[in-house]
């Protein structure tokens, strides 16, 4: 067995999780948009309200976008 290493330069991509979709549920999908901006995160897509409630999607530490939603 070898030794678990990417089969990408991770240092050389452009943007870390492209194709890759994460989506969270919180109980307020605004209320946390506000946090998280107030703190200095990266907002990649502003709220906005769709199918699955109040919707909106900020980057993590290393730059992945992370998509919320507020509707069960």
């Amino acid at each position: 067995m070898r030794d678990a290493q990417p089969d990408v330069d991770l240092d050389a991509a452009g943007q870390p999780g492209l194709g890759v979709a994460l989506w969270l549920h919180s109980t307020d999908g605004q209320a946390l948009h506000d946090s998280l901006d107030a703190a200095g995160v990266p907002i990649v897509t502003p709220p906005f309200d769709g199918p699955f409630g109040r919707t909106f999607a900020f980057a993590d530490l290393d730059g992945y976008a992370v998509t919320s939603h507020d509707k069960q």
